[in-house]
C-alpha cells in the first residue's frame, strides 16, 4: 500500500462533461482526494482511463488464425470454430493468452473490461486467474453455468440459447447483470432480447429505428464493436452500428473490441476508427470508451471521491504537443508510446 499520497499536475478532462482544466490531483488509498486549480504551466495531460465494454479474451489463443466462413461458422456457440479451439486448448495456455491480452489492455489505458466468458464455471475461474494481481478490473459474464460464479450472464443471441428464460431468471434472482448479443447480423433477435429487460445489449448493428427507440426508452446501454463488425463482414456502412441514431435519440453507447481472435483489445484504436469512420463527435467517442465503467459500479470520470483510474500523458514524447484540441487528439491520435503513467489501482 502507498502511504505517501500520489500527486500529479496537468491539463485534465474533468467529470462527465470532460471539461478541460489545469489542476493538481491528489490520490491516496486509491481514491481521488482532491482536484485543485493549478496555476503553473502544465506539461502533462490527465485523462480518465478506459473501460472495454465487450471482450472475448479467451479467443487470444486463436489470434489471426487463417479462417474463412460465415459468422455462425466462426463464432456461434456451441460448435463454431472458436468454441472448438477453446475446448481443445490446455487450461494453462488459455490463462496465459488471456493474461497477455489484459496486459495489452493495461498498456493502452484500459482499467476494466466486461468479458463474455465461455467454458462454464471452469472458464470463469480461468479468467479470474488470468486477471489476478493485474490493475484491470474484470466484469465476467458467464455462460453454460458460469453465470452462477461470475458477475452475471453473457448470453449469445437469444436464438442460440434454449434456456435463456431460465438463465435470466436465476441471474436476476442472484442480483447479477444480464447482457445479450443482439442485432449483430440482422434485427431478428433484438425484440426477444428486449423482452428480458437486459442491463446491456451488445452490437445492435442492424437494430431498426423502432427497436432503437425502445432501447433508449428503456435506458439500456449498447456496447458497439465497430472494428469487429467490419472485419467479420456484418457491416460495410457507417450507418451500422447506428451510433449517430443512438446519439440523436439520446441513448447511450459504450465501446468494446469483441473477439481477440480478430481484433486487438485496444480502445485507442477503437476510438480512432469510430471517430473516423462513423464521424462521431470526439467527446461522445471518449465518453463511450469511459462510461462502460458503470458495469463495474463506477463512473470512470475524474471527480473527487471517485476511484483513481486515469492516464498521465506526456505530449512532448511525440507530435501531440502541437495539438490545438486535446480531446480530439486523444481520440484520434493517442497511442501507448505517449502514456507516461497508468494510474489504475494505486493502493
Amino acid at each position: 500500500m502507498h502511504t505517501t499520497p500520489y500527486v500529479v499536475t496537468g491539463r485534465a478532462l474533468l467529470g462527465e462533461g470532460l471539461t478541460e482544466e489545469d489542476v493538481r490531483i491528489t490520490v491516496s488509498e486509491g481514491i481521488i482526494r482532491s482536484i485543485e486549480p493549478y496555476s503553473g504551466t502544465p506539461d502533462r495531460w490527465i485523462v480518465p482511463a478506459f473501460f472495454n465494454a465487450h471482450t472475448h479474451l479467451g479467443d487470444t489463443v486463436a489470434m489471426d488464425l487463417p479462417a474463412r466462413g460465415s459468422l455462425a461458422e466462426l463464432v456461434k456457440p456451441p460448435n463454431g470454430l472458436k468454441h472448438r479451439i477453446l475446448a481443445a486448448t490446455p487450461r494453462a495456455e488459455l490463462v496465459r493468452g488471456m493474461r497477455a491480452s489484459i496486459t495489452t489492455m493495461i498498456a493502452t489505458g484500459t482499467a476494466g473490461f466486461a468479458d463474455f466468458r465461455e467454458g462454464g464455471a471452469a472458464g470463469v475461474a480461468a479468467l479470474r486467474e488470468a486477471a489476478a494481481g493485474l490493475d484491470c478490473r474484470p466484469v465476467i459474464l458467464g455462460r453454460e453455468g458460469g453465470e452462477e460464479v461470475s458477475d452475471g450472464a453473457g448470453i449469445s443471441s437469444v436464438h442460440d440459447v434454449a434456456n435463456a428464460e431460465e438463465v435470466v431468471r436465476d441471474t436476476r434472482r442472484a442480483g447479477k447483470l444480464v447482457a445479450f448479443h443482439a442485432g449483430e447480423k440482422n434485427p431478428d433477435d433484438v425484440d426477444e432480447a428486449l423482452a428480458f429487460e437486459p442491463d446491456l445489449l451488445v452490437h445492435c448493428t442492424h437494430a431498426t429505428d423502432a427497436q432503437l427507440r425502445r432501447i433508449v426508452d428503456m435506458d439500456i446501454p449498447v456496447a458497439v464493436c465497430p472494428r469487429s463488425n467490419w472485419l467479420l463482414g456484418v457491416t460495410a456502412s457507417p450507418a451500422h452500428p447506428p451510433i449517430a441514431r443512438i446519439l440523436e435519440l439520446g441513448g447511450r453507447f459504450f465501446l468494446g473490441t469483441d473477439n481477440v481472435m480478430f481484433v486487438q483489445p485496444d480502445l485507442l484504436q477503437e476510438m480512432a476508427f469510430t471517430a473516423t469512420v462513423y464521424r462521431a463527435p470526439p467527446d461522445e467517442v471518449l465518453r463511450a470508451a469511459i462510461a462502460g465503467a458503470a458495469l463495474a459500479g463506477g463512473s470512470g470520470y475524474l471527480e473527487e471521491g471517485r476511484e483513481a483510474h486515469f492516464l498521465v500523458i506526456n505530449p512532448a514524447k511525440s507530435n501531440l504537443s502541437f495539438s490545438k484540441d486535446i480531446l480530439t487528439t486523444i481520440v484520434k491520435r493517442l497511442d501507448s508510446s505517449s502514456i507516461e503513467h497508468n494510474v489504475l489501482n494505486i493502493r
